[in-house]
């Protein structure tokens, strides 16, 4: 089976979600940005600070080729990781990409206690927020499908996610 490709901003539930989401399909779970930290063996945020945001998405490139390579997994991807044209053909070529989304205040509200997070780490995080929001917006539109995961719980989320593939008959309706 192909991969699940979680794409989305940071804060959208991406793992938590992937998390569940890989025990309810019985397959296997990885994230990008843990392979990077355990690859370069540093934290993503020491990375950023040690050798930049260009260093940091070409090794992201390089760990994803290695996942796409793999099959049947559910990936939790790096929040930045679709603003590469190749990455994002990649994704669709080997899997099926899901954007999780939220609304600016619930990315805030679930973000704003980790200071492992790079490109929030400024003075004014909500501005951040919207800015990077709109600038990824029309690469995170590309994914296959959407779900907002600002009113729903985890397990709500999840849920939908099966529906959906289940409908496009990834899944068997089985599962």
């Amino acid at each position: 089976m192909k991969n699940i490709y979680l794409v989305g901003f940071m804060g959208t539930g991406k793992t938590t979600v992937g998390k569940l989401l890989s025990q309810n399909l019985n397959k296997r779970f990885v994230e990008t940005d843990e392979l990077i930290e355990k690859r370069e063996g540093e934290q993503i945020v020491d990375i950023f600070a040690h050798y930049g945001e260009p260093y940091f998405r070409k090794v992201e490139k390089e760990v994803l080729k290695e996942v796409a390579n793999q099959s049947d997994l559910v990936v939790s991807c790096g929040g930045g990781i679709v603003i590469d044209e190749e990455n994002v053909r990649l994704l669709k070529t080997t899997g099926v990409m899901i954007c999780l989304t939220a609304d600016v205040e619930c990315i805030y509200e679930r973000t704003k206690k980790y200071t492992h997070r790079p490109l929030l780490n400024v003075d004014d995080p909500i501005k951040r927020i919207k800015e990077l929001l709109l600038k990824r917006e029309p690469f995170y539109k590309k994914a296959d499908y959407f779900v907002d995961t600002s009113p729903l719980s985890c397990e709500e989320v999840v849920k939908k996610i099966v529906e959906i593939l289940k409908d496009a008959q990834i899944i068997p309706n089985s599962s």
